[in-house]
C-alpha cells in the first residue's frame, strides 16, 4: 500500500514498531487467549452453542 509507511511517519525512526514486534504481540495474543480459554475451559458451552442441534418447538 502507498500510505502503509506514512501512517506511522510521525514517530522517529527507533520507536516504529518493526515487523518483529507485530509478530511477537500477535503471538503474546495467541497466548494469552490459549491461557484464558485452559483456565476457563468453557468447552461444554461452545459445544452447545456452536454443535448442538436447535430444540424443536
Amino acid at each position: 500500500m502507498a500510505g502503509e509507511k506514512s501512517l506511522l511517519k510521525f514517530l522517529k525512526t527507533g520507536l516504529r514498531p518493526q515487523p518483529a514486534d507485530v509478530q511477537a504481540a500477535a503471538m503474546w495474543g495467541v497466548a494469552a487467549t490459549t491461557g484464558a480459554l485452559w483456565l476457563i475451559q468453557p468447552f461444554d458451552w461452545l459445544k452447545k452453542t456452536f454443535l448442538g442441534k436447535p430444540e424443536a418447538e
